[in-house]
């Protein structure tokens, strides 16, 4: 996946006089801010150096998984079609991009972000093109709330890593109570982001939800540690992108654990391919999470038909009728 080309252009323009050198130490430093899920009071795109080396080395990353995880819930809800947007700590609009490519027809959206290097750049890129009314709110997820009106989808991105633990359920409560119709949780595919999002996932539960995506039940998680929920896109990099991280292969893979919690059921429910399907001869073996409750491996052959055909072409993260 690649970023949308409108994108892709602005965010050229904006780093096309910076230094290689400052943009790599930037990027190197936020990447490792990032791994190490760092809590120490500073925003991880303070200045707008940090926020160029965002736009380098994670913006085509997270727009990706972004864009995969609407993709699972447009594919569970058909029929949703969001009209309004609350973004909750929405750094420079990755958000933004990735639903407006797939619901072009979103009239409103809200973004609050706590750094305001990361506000200016993303007005900025907003105005290359998004149709969408926009409007930009100066805030700290776990205290400034109170100026953010519901929205039919509300989303959390690579946050809830940034925030102290004890803080996170009460942040989860807020943002269900400003959700019309689907709240949208995405974390890093670590074990630590899996098991903040058996939190929020029980919580959610707890208060009413539907889960819609990844999983296709509300029962508790099959999974038992060390396995973990996760998923991977397959990313594209750019010549910057490449040279910001002096990476010589030209994409990567983005690993991330999400959780699309809704107040509407899901129409039907598929089980979910949970690892990179195994392919042989005449045969293809996936791990799924099944609408039962449990997850095991199944082995498809040719003798399986058309479900033997479907589980040839689905991948990591897919659904599948079963």
């Amino acid at each position: 996946m690649e970023l949308p080309a409108p994108l892709r252009q602005a965010v050229d323009r904006l780093l096309e006089t910076v230094p290689l050198g400052e943009l790599r130490d930037a990027a190197s430093t936020l990447s490792g801010r990032y791994r190490s899920e760092t809590r120490d009071g500073r925003l991880h795109m303070a200045d707008d150096l940090a926020v160029k080396a965002y736009l380098a080395a994670r913006l085509p990353a997270t727009y990706a998984a972004v864009h995969a995880c609407l993709d699972a819930l447009a594919e569970a809800r058909p029929d949703f079609s969001p009209a309004t947007l609350l973004d909750i700590g929405a750094g420079p609009g990755t958000v933004l991009w990735a639903t407006t490519d797939l619901w072009p027809e979103l009239r409103r959206a809200t973004l609050m972000e706590a750094s305001a290097a990361a506000r200016r750049t993303g007005e900025a890129l907003a105005s290359e093109g998004l149709g969408v009314q926009a409007q930009w709110l100066a805030g700290d997820a776990t205290l400034d709330l109170d100026a953010a009106q519901p929205a039919e989808l509300v989303t959390i991105a690579y946050v809830l890593d940034e925030l102290a633990p004890p803080s996170i359920g009460k942040l989860i409560d807020r943002l269900w109570a400003l959700t019309g119709d689907t709240l949208l949780v995405i974390e890093p595919g670590t074990p630590a982001g899996w098991r903040r999002m058996l939190d929020v996932r029980a919580q959610l539960i707890t208060a009413g939800a539907h889960i819609l995506a990844p999983c296709p039940h509300n029962a508790v998680c099959p999974l038992v540690a060390p396995d973990w929920c996760h998923f991977a896109r397959r990313v594209a990099r750019s010549r910057i992108h490449r040279l910001t991280k002096n990476a010589d292969v030209p994409w990567e893979d983005e690993k991330f654990i999400y959780l699309a919690a809704s107040r509407q059921p899901a129409p039907t429910q598929a089980a979910r391919v949970l690892a990179p399907p195994k392919v042989g001869s005449g045969k293809v073996e996936l791990k799924l999470c099944q609408p039962d409750g449990s997850a095991a491996s199944r082995l498809f052959t040719k003798r399986d038909g058309d479900a033997f055909r479907r589980a040839r072409r689905v991948g990591w993260g897919d659904s599948i009728e079963i």
